[in-house]
Formats: C-alpha cells, structure tokens, sequence
C-alpha cells in the first residue's frame, strides 16, 4: 500500500498553551499534554494547563485537524482515587482523543465510570510482550506505548502478531532504567519518578569499585547518563518498521524548542513519504539540527543493544542536575521511628500474616523453609555467579517444602520478553507440583492463566498504589498482590486496608532501585573483555556523591540490577503490619546463612518471640547495611 501523509502520526509534546499552539504549527499530527493534576510532569506549577485551557485546546485542535491526547500516566495514591473519578468525568465531557494512562485504576475506573474515550497504555506500563498486548486488547486499549526497551524489529514483529498500533519515542530524554522499573527517587526523596515528580538520581556522579575490596575500577563521571535519543537520521528505518506514532520527549521545553524539533522530523517524514526510493537526509538541516543538540545523540535500543558510547560521561551537556547523592536512613532513623509511633497498625485480618520469602537458591530455599517461611518464591532471575534454577532444583525445593509443610511458587522475572514466555509456558507443562506462580507484568500473567490453573500472585513491579488497581488485578484472576516500594506507611495502610485483595508488604531485603538493559560491568571495568566473561562472576558497585555503594548484579538475561545502598529493614516495626496478607523477605542476593538468620527472625517478630540476639548477629553478617527505605516519608508526594 502507498504510504501517505496518514500512514504515520508525528506526535508532538507541549507544557503550556503556547508550546502546544507551535507544535500544532510546526505540523504536528497530534499533541500530547497534561492538566494540573495526574501526569508524569507535575514538578512546575506554571506548567500543564488548567482545565479551561484544556477544553480550549481541545476546540482549537480539533478546529485544525489535530489530535489531541490527554497523559493521565502516573500511578495514582489511594486518597487521589475520588478525585481521579471526577477528573475522568470532565474529560470525558470535552472529549480528547485519548487517554494516556499508566496505573491499572485508570483502566478500572474508566469501565466503572463508562468513560467514551480511546485508551493508550503509557510507556510506563512496560509493554514488551504479545501476551501483554492481548490482556490490554481485552479492555478496549488501542494503541501501546511500547517499552524503549524494545529496538524497531521488536516492536515490528509485536505489530505483526497483534495488529495493534504502537507508539515509538523518536527523540528527547530517555530513562536508562526500564520502563515503569525505577523506584530510586520515591524511595531516596519520596518523589516518585512513577507519579511525575523524579529527581534524576541517574544523572548523579558514581565511581565503579570492586565491591569485595573497595578498589576503585573507573572514578567519577557521570555514569548512567543516558544521551537524548534521536532518530532524524533513521526516518526510513521507522517508517518501515510499521511504527504508526512516531513521539517526541518535551513537556518541559519551551515553545521554540518544540517548533525546530517538530519541524525538522515533520520536514524529514514528508520528504520520505514522497519518494521513498530517492529520499536522503538533508545534512545542513542536521548540521543545524546537531549543533543545538542539548545532550549527546543516541539511538538506545532502536538498533539493537546500546553500549557505553551512549552515555554522557561528562556531564557537560547536562542541562539540569535535580538532586545530588544523599545517605540513605539507617533502619533506626529518627524520623522512621517517629513515624511509625504516630501512626496506628495496619487493621484488615484476624490472622497472622504468611511470611514468604524470595530465595536465591537451593541452598537459600532449604534454609528459608527451615527457619520458619511459610511460603518461598523459587526461580526468576539468578544473580552472576549464582546459576539458573534447573527442573532439577525445582522439583527437589517443591518436595523439602511440601514435606515441611510450606508452600513453593515460582518466580518470574521482572521483564518477560516473548522468548522468556516461551520458556515459561515449557515448565509450565512438565506439571512441577508449585503452589502458585509469582508474575512480574501484565504478559506473565495473561500467560500463566493460558496455559496453568496454578494460582496467580501480582510482584512489586505491577507499582500497585491503590485498591481501584488491586480490584484490576483481581479481575485478571490474581490471588494476592505485593504493594509498591514507593509507599508509605500510611499510603500501605490504605491499601491493604481497601483492597478486597489480599495485600503482600516486604519488610526486608535487598531491593533494586532500577533495572537496565545497559551492562553497567562491561562499561566500567577496565579488566573486562568479551572473552573473559568470568568477570560477570565477580561483585562491583556504583558509589554516588554521598559515598553510598550501589550494589549491581548482572541476571542470566543480561540485565543490570542496581540496588539500594542499605537494606530495608523493618523488623522493628512489624507489629504495625501484622494485618496484612503477607510480608516478604527479598532474599535473592542472599546467601543461605544470611536467609536463615532473617527468615528466622521476622518468623519470630510476627509469632511474638523475642528476636534481640539473632538481630544483633544479623548486623554482622548482612551483606550491606539495614535501613528503612521511603519508610522515613510521611507519604509518596502526590500530584494534587
């Protein structure tokens, strides 16, 4: 079929009416932008528009022939729930052309509320799968965001097997973590880069050091900057990869930034439209285009695997830094333990919650399942050296488990790509005698119901923050769902105390602050050589600005793991969460010793028994520090 002008939608951001109004003139296809409230750019008050001016530019888009898209993309606290409701109502009263949403309650609230406008799931949503695609497909979703993850052969073969039109970013800012992954900045400052307010903690200063011996491998620069993304040079490339909405990054910049950015990509797509087989960049277009770049040019995952040369190491074309490196509360800080004397229990069973734990290995699950675990999660990713779980492994922890009267269900990664899926659907099928299946996304989920009547249980990574979410997932067969780790104590409390579903809490463990697809190990470390992945085995860490060391882990996937500097720890206070369904360990970077001691003294905090000794020994064995996470916030900051 001959490409026209409609075969592709060049999707413009806009902050304020002004920006939107040159997007539009630019010849921007369509606009995206927020109202005052609900969207992933709430850190200016002079920016998104109010709601007359949405309805303003509603009429004025639809006057010229312009699409219109409304982000309502960021995760949504329990007391934001009514007034999202009458939010959605007034926009479905001016009726946009879309929706851009992120938590699951959007979804929900959208069928409760019989809200008549198209749905498109946010980047945030990490949509990486065909299974994930169908389970949104179901609710009337028609476009996804797909994850930046995911290079242009992905995405093509994703729109192949569902029909479902994607979105792609073509050019701005691009996290270096995975999509809807980071919690870094809701659990240091208690502003979560999930609910629009990130403070950047991937554009801090790091070193890299040996983690065993303290030894400085690569000093200080700025390591996790990722460079601006940019594909004017591929336009080719993206039309043929059958992207439809091709999306640039920007809500932020001013209006004559957005008209030169739109401007060149609009210039760039209609000259390939016209003549495909003669069409060649215009290069002063790009020496113009280059020479007002604000950070480095990349094309991250677009082409395949992104290496160090996408980094701005530098930090010279930096525009802004939002925050600095800062220590993380200890588990006995002061305003933690302020917090938790103020604020009344979790009040919602009449049981003890199950004490589950997340192992590492086998070794870890005997220990687990000896020390008191009511219930352990097998399998998921292995950190270097630790070796995948094997059929063997599983079928050893299911009968020591089972014979000890515990339950074993299994694990899934945090990103199940389609060949994961494969593999998943395969162990599935050689009926290992698991209690239940432990799923990361949307796409795990769908694929465990297909294929499994084991029960379902929703991890961390859903960024569960309400009950209107809970309710979702419980819709989809869920059995229980962990909250997020950005929560407060309070903001937990509501809901597990809302929620008609059984609410997981982790109390302990070691916790990633975000997860890449970028090999931080083979960027950093002089020492290492494709040759010579032995490497991989050893343990190294991120040191920020405040001397904080940042464990990072390398999965059999090849996905960088960098986790908090100290370990969450709330053995203290467990008494305040003994209604809830269950609390978790996070014990995947533990060794077997180390599960014993921790299985054993949270199994004694909830029976009641006195655990002072075995903490004190705790202290000295952990393989970081212990500390109390978002817990030392009163609340996530919230966007209204």
């Amino acid at each position: 079929m001959a490409l026209t002008r409609k075969s592709v939608e060049l999707l413009a951001p806009a902050g304020t009416f002004k920006a939107f109004e040159a997007a539009i003139s630019a010849g921007a296809d369509a606009v995206y932008l927020g109202g005052k409230h609900f969207n992933m750019r709430v850190h200016k008050n002079d920016f998104n528009l109010s709601d007359d001016e949405l309805k303003a530019a509603v009429k004025y888009a639809h006057e010229r022939g312009v699409k219109l898209d409304i982000t309502l993309n960021n995760l949504i606290s329990v007391e934001e729930i009514p007034p999202l409701e009458e939010y959605l109502r007034f926009l479905d009263e001016i009726q946009p052309d879309a929706l851009i949403v992120q938590d699951l309650a959007v979804l929900q609230l959208i069928k409760k509320l019989g809200v008549k406008i198209p749905v498109h799931a946010s980047v945030m949503m990490n949509i990486h799968s065909i299974s994930a695609v169908e389970v949104l497909k179901n609710f009337g979703v028609n476009r996804i965001v797909v994850s930046r993850e995911l290079s242009l052969d992905e995405v093509k073969f994703l729109r192949e097997k569902t029909g479902v039109e994607t979105e792609y970013f073509i050019h701005g800012d691009m996290c270096i973590a995975v999509s809807g992954q980071c919690i870094h900045s809701g659990v240091s400052f208690g502003q979560s880069g999930n609910r629009g307010r990130c403070l950047k903690p991937c554009r801090w200063a790091y070193k890299f050091i040996d983690e065993a011996t303290g030894e400085i491998l690569d000093d200080t620069s700025y390591k996790l900057a990722l460079g601006d993304m940019c594909m004017l040079r591929d336009i080719p490339a993206l039309i043929q990869s059958g992207v439809y909405s091709f999306k640039i990054e920007g809500r932020m910049r001013p209006p004559e930034f957005i008209h030169r950015i739109v401007s060149a990509y609009r210039r760039e797509i209609d000259k390939y439209i016209a003549d495909p087989t003669g069409y060649s960049l215009d290069e002063d277009l790009w020496k113009d285009f280059y020479s007002q770049r604000v950070r480095k040019f990349t094309t991250v995952c677009a082409f395949g695997k992104p290496t160090k040369n996408d980094i701005g190491l530098s930090g010279r074309r930096e525009p802004r830094f939002f925050s600095e490196g800062v220590v993380e509360p200890a588990f006995d800080d002061k305003s933690t333990a302020r917090i938790f004397a103020e604020e009344p229990a979790i009040k919602n069973s009449s049981t003890k919650p199950e004490l589950t734990v997340k192992v590492s290995d086998l070794n870890a699950a005997r220990s687990a399942v000896e020390n008191g675990a009511d219930c352990i999660y097998v399998g998921g990713e292995s950190f270097k050296p630790r070796k995948p779980w094997t059929l063997a492994d599983f079928k050893a922890a299911v009968e020591f488990a089972h014979k000890a009267g515990a339950k074993i269900i299994l694990n899934t990664p945090r990103v199940t790509k389609d060949s994961y899926l494969n593999e998943l659907a395969e162990l599935l099928a050689r009926e290992i005698e698991f209690d239940g299946v432990l799923v990361s996304n949307l796409g795990a989920l769908n694929l465990v119901r297909k294929f499994s009547k084991l029960p379902v249980y929703a991890d961390t990574s859903f960024n569960l923050f309400n009950e209107a979410a809970a309710e979702f997932l419980a819709g989809l067969g869920a059995m229980r769902a962990a909250a997020s780790l950005e929560m407060s104590f309070a903001q937990v409390r509501g809901v597990v105390e809302k929620s008609a579903l059984p609410i997981e809490i982790v109390v302990h463990g070691a916790t990633e602050s975000m997860i890449s697809e970028h090999n931080f190990i083979k960027f950093y470390n002089p020492k290492y050589e494709d040759w010579t992945p032995e490497i991989l085995n050893e343990h190294f860490a991120l040191v920020d600005s405040a001397g904080e060391a940042h464990s990072v882990r390398i999965d059999q996937f090849g996905y960088s793991h960098i986790f908090f500097a100290k370990d969450l720890c709330l053995a203290p206070y467990v008494e305040k969460f003994m209604g809830a369904a269950a609390l978790r360990i996070e014990a995947q970077d533990y060794a077997a010793e180390v599960t014993a001691l921790v299985t054993k003294i949270y199994r004694a905090a909830i029976d009641g028994v006195d655990f002072r000794a075995d903490f004190e020994q705790l202290k000295k064995i952990t393989p970081r520090e212990l500390g109390s996470g978002v817990y030392k916030f009163k609340q996530s900051k919230n966007s209204i």
